[in-house]
């Protein structure tokens, strides 16, 4: 189970075109052909930060000339854009190298409890960096709510509750298990829950992509979770003079620094968060490390290695 940060795709330095998101997405398909070579079995789920609220902005711009989408369509459109780019890019990378597998985008839903709490306090960022400035004629101009995430970066938050379940696992693992590739689950899933009549209805939120890939890792009974981002390493103490990478580390250590502060919220916390999960039912590693530091972490030598 490989879980692809949507930065990965669309880096914040960068104006993130589709031609630049292309470009990165067959770049970091070049760590994933790694995993081809070794004959695993895969499914890739990935972030979609950056691109729901960009798509999300593109609808509050042009509400009076076109009727705009709410957020949960909106996750569903960029699970299935950002999906055909991986999807052709990877089905490219295994004709140049001959290797004859299939690559499938399944649009997943994601249940969720509609009452979650963290519905009515928004505290997923999406889309683009603001000034404070900017950020505050934003949110008066278009009702959103921003934070700060980092010193002087302000973005869009939105709700996210806990993913409780992924739809279509059974074909998931099915078509994982006969060496299919799939991408499932894209941006968390598409947020939704059974309304009183018993029926699947959309939720307007967005759900955390490593919280989802570790439940859907256990869906489909996986042995390992690999959690891409951009950095090669784990810290504590990210940031400070004192700040030390993790190598290998065992659930009890990594649950240790978790209590203590070391991750925040809005970044490695989730990321533990889905270690300690997936690690909990049946997965024998996890690895965190950047796409550059794929290939040394499959030989145990880069990335934070977490096992039971």
């Amino acid at each position: 189970m490989i879980a692809l940060g949507g930065n990965a795709l669309s880096p914040k330095d960068e104006a993130g075109t589709i031609y630049q998101q292309f470009a990165h997405t067959r770049e970091s398909l070049e760590a994933i052909m790694h995993f081809v070579n070794l004959d695993y079995n895969l499914c890739l789920t990935h972030g979609n930060g950056p691109q729901v609220g960009d798509e999300l902005f593109r609808m509050e711009l042009t509400q009076s000339d076109v009727p705009p989408l709410p957020l949960g369509v909106c996750v569903a459109e960029t699970q299935g854009s950002i999906g055909y780019m991986i999807q052709q890019s990877l089905q490219n990378a295994l004709k140049e190298k001959t290797i004859d597998r299939e690559v499938v985008t399944l649009i997943t839903q994601t249940i969720v409890d509609a009452d979650d709490p963290t519905i009515k306090n928004p505290s997923k960022f999406i889309g683009q960096r603001f000034s404070k400035d900017e950020a505050v004629k934003m949110a008066e101009k278009f009702n959103w709510t921003v934070k700060e995430q980092n010193e002087g970066e302000w973005r869009q938050v939105v709700p996210s509750p806990l993913p409780q379940y992924i739809e279509h696992g059974k074909s998931i693992q099915t078509l994982v298990d006969n060496g299919i590739i799939v991408i499932a689950s894209g941006g968390g899933g598409i947020p939704a829950y059974w309304n009183e009549n018993g029926n699947l209805e959309g939720l307007d939120a967005v759900v955390d992509k490593d919280l989802s890939a570790a439940l859907l890792g256990r869906v489909i009974k996986a042995n390992e979770l690999w959690i891409i981002t951009d950095v090669d390493r784990v810290c504590l103490n990210y940031g400070m003079d004192n700040e030390e990478a993790l190598s290998k580390i065992t659930v009890s250590e990594a649950k240790q620094y978790y209590g203590e502060g070391h991750f925040q919220a809005g970044s490695m916390g989730p990321k533990i968060h889905a270690a300690l999960y997936f690690l909990k039912y049946h997965g024998d590693k996890v690895v965190i490390t950047s796409i550059e530091g794929v290939k040394e972490a499959i030989n145990d030598n880069n990335g934070t290695i977490i096992r039971n």
